[in-house]
């Protein structure tokens, strides 16, 4: 980066150079949650943890590791509404975009677990991140809060999964793939190692990369960070949940979708916001009230939905597709 710069000045200073230097970060995001998640749980799976809990934990903050990475990146670089726009744009992005784009291909069946457990926590998880953000920022007290709270999540998950965990389940990983994982000899462990490594690289890049373009950009073009954080950062970071919605679709995976979305919301509020704001305070800035209670009545909405009939319906999903752009196009012309 420093080399183009000396180098190359009035190229690097260049509208394009940044645009191109976002949509490479994007692919690296994109990648290096997948190179994370996959050795991540094949290390899981062979040391004898279920895959059910892979599921629930690795694979859970896996997905939400570049909200994470772009979210410590811009809030250490003084953009804090680019790192709480990130988290909130992104818990859009998952309930009416990622599940609305999964319900609209096939209607999802809906696991009782989710209504009963995951989806009142995700609002109660919601309520208090606006509380917290009421007085303008959120502290290094309340990121612990919301930290601790993942601790207390993932440990209920796991003794839960545990009692619950039939011989068979396995839970987004296929017997065959178990099977595969544990057989596997000792050069593949070498190689889950360097797939977890190279994934948190090219992670570490990624974000820095996608800040600095998005940056850049809003600025050249007059858009506030805000914006950029709520819908490009936002659907970039999401490209993992997307991604897997997607081939759980195909595979009639149901419970991956919903359990995957829901998760990544959970996982970003408490734990990406609260490493965030435990490394360093984050004020609220350009985030507005609106984007907060769209964030809010998503997640309500989708409950509802899930609640009534046990299913995401095809309607339901064009439903929260078209809310999606209302609230993008609303949303662009408050600025």
């Amino acid at each position: 980066m420093d080399f183009l710069y000396t180098q190359f000045p009035s190229f690097a200073d260049s509208l394009l150079f940044h645009l191109v230097l976002i949509l490479i970060g994007l692919v690296a995001l994109y990648y290096g949650a997948e190179w994370l998640v996959k050795g991540a749980s094949e290390i899981a799976v062979r040391v004898g943890i279920s895959p059910l809990v892979v599921g629930l934990t690795v694979v859970a903050f896996g997905t939400s590791a570049p909200e994470l990475l772009v979210c410590l990146e811009a809030n250490l670089g003084g953009r804090p509404d680019v790192a709480l726009g990130n988290i909130i744009g992104s818990n859009i992005c998952n309930i009416a975009l990622i599940l609305g784009v999964s319900a609209a291909m096939k209607p999802i069946v809906i696991n009782r677990q989710i209504i009963r457990r995951e989806m009142p926590i995700l609002i109660v998880v919601t309520l208090a991140f606006i509380v917290m953000l009421y007085n303008g920022d959120i502290g290094r007290f309340e990121g612990g809060l919301l930290f601790a709270g993942v601790v207390i999540y993932v440990v209920v998950s796991i003794i839960q999964s545990r009692k619950e965990h039939k011989p068979n389940d396995f839970g987004e990983f296929s017997a065959e793939d178990v099977e595969r994982v544990k057989k596997a000899g000792a050069l593949t462990i070498f190689m889950d190692i360097g797939f977890i490594l190279l994934g948190l690289a090219v992670l570490k890049f990624g974000s820095e990369w996608l800040v600095v373009g998005g940056d850049f950009t809003a600025r050249r073009i007059g858009v506030d960070d805000s914006i950029i954080a709520l819908f490009l950062f936002a659907f970039g970071t999401s490209l993992p949940e997307l991604a897997t919605s997607i081939v759980a679709v195909k595979r009639g995976e149901g419970d991956i979708i919903t359990g995957n979305a829901v998760g990544s919301c959970i996982f970003n509020i408490l734990a990406v916001i609260g490493i965030t704001a435990l490394v360093k305070p984050v004020a609220k800035g350009d985030i507005l009230m609106v984007d907060q209670m769209v964030m809010l009545g998503a997640t309500v909405a989708i409950f509802l939905f899930m609640w009534s009939r046990m299913r995401l319906s095809r309607m339901e999903g064009v439903c929260l597709l078209l809310a999606y752009v209302a609230y993008s196009v609303v949303r662009y012309n408050m600025t």
